[in-house]
């Protein structure tokens, strides 16, 4: 299904639903309680050079060591948003191709760089899997995301290697792939997918949304191409210092430790919400977010802001409506209060849907 049409607000991010409002933050997919302490002061510790301009080498190395590549597969980026524009300016794309619902920001760089975008669009009947067969054949640039930001859906890696052709650039953004349990089904260090290009974030996992780190994994012509579309020192020197701390094998050890326990509160979230009798989750989730469906979502989350709730709207998303919301994955007694809320939120919307009802 491809549209070349679009009512959707592609620049809607769920941190416009936390700004200037105190808040309970369930529209935002960044962990809390982060960075950690031991984070926190290698990046204070970098304050001290600033006189200097970066250098990115040593970050660099580490990024490519931490994937097994060498350093000239791996650029480093002001978070993977840039990734996203770079791409769309650097590369000689025809006929690029966005697979919905996903983070936006790939088709309105797309956009914003003059290129006419085909949709493919995934089905909630379908559990937002994706079919190979369902991107055009022409496609010189395929774009999507896993696990998938908003529906939460992790792709086999093999089934996404399908989509690679000759004269191709397959466009996988793994920005919550280091929340999934072992990253399986990643293609981040793959070098035998041609035109494979791996887009990866610290900022989630890491709380470093204000800092703007991550990094692109691609062939080395490629890296070259997106290299010289950027500006001088586009990385901070403090973002140079969190990239090379995130690579260490201790911290790769605590991404997988805060994995695992997302994996048990997402359960646990979801197993809740299916307490509702008209909410509907997608429960294939394997990223630190779910994806819901109900009738009269807008309405619900007007009354969760009042019970001091915020709730990413679903509806700037490309292939949703109005009636989904995605929730963060959070603590279990941040959960329960949610929960709680939802129900009179539910009542106070007349759903009629009230837990239990």
């Amino acid at each position: 299904m491809y549209t070349h049409t679009d009512t959707h607000d592609l620049r809607h991010h769920g941190d416009a639903e936390v700004r200037d409002e105190k808040l309970t933050d369930l529209a935002v997919n960044v962990r809390t309680n982060t960075p950690p302490d031991w984070l926190r002061e290698r990046i204070a510790a970098s304050l001290t050079g600033l006189a200097a301009y970066p250098d990115g080498r040593a970050a660099r190395a580490a990024v490519a060591a931490r994937h097994d590549l060498p350093a000239e597969r791996v650029l480093l980026t002001a978070g993977a948003a840039e990734a996203f524009v770079l791409l769309a300016r650097a590369l000689p794309v025809r006929r690029p191709v966005v697979v919905h619902p996903q983070f936006t920001e790939p088709e309105a760089a797309l956009r914003d760089a003059g290129h006419e975008v085909r949709r493919v669009l995934l089905r909630e009947e379908d559990g937002f899997r994706l079919a190979p067969e369902a991107v055009p054949e022409d496609a010189d640039l395929v774009v999507v995301g896993n696990p998938t930001n908003p529906t939460s859906v992790l792709h086999p890696a093999a089934l996404l290697a399908e989509l690679a052709r000759p004269g191709r650039t397959l466009v996988v953004d793994e920005a919550f792939m280091d929340a999934v349990p072992g990253e399986r089904e990643a293609l981040a260090g793959r070098t035998d997918v041609p035109g494979l290009v791996v887009l990866r974030s610290l900022t989630k996992t890491w709380g470093l949304a204000g800092l703007r780190i991550g990094y692109v994994l691609a062939d080395p012509a490629t890296v070259t191409a997106l290299e010289r579309a950027q500006p001088l020192w586009p990385v901070s020197s403090p973002a140079l210092a969190a990239a090379e701390a995130c690579m260490s094998r201790a911290a790769l050890a605590e991404a997988e430790d805060a994995a695992r326990r997302i994996a048990v509160e997402r359960a646990h979230l979801l197993a809740g919400l299916a307490e509702f009798d008209e909410v509907r989750a997608v429960t294939a989730a394997e990223g630190p977010f779910v994806l819901v469906r109900m009738e009269g979502a807008d309405v619900v989350r007007d009354r969760l802001r009042s019970l001091g709730f915020a709730a990413r709207r679903g509806d700037t998303f490309p292939g949703l409506g109005p009636q989904w919301l995605r929730l963060a994955v959070r603590d279990r007694v941040t959960t329960n209060r949610f929960l709680q809320a939802l129900d009179q939120a539910l009542v106070m919307a007349g759903s009629g849907c009230g837990k239990g009802r």
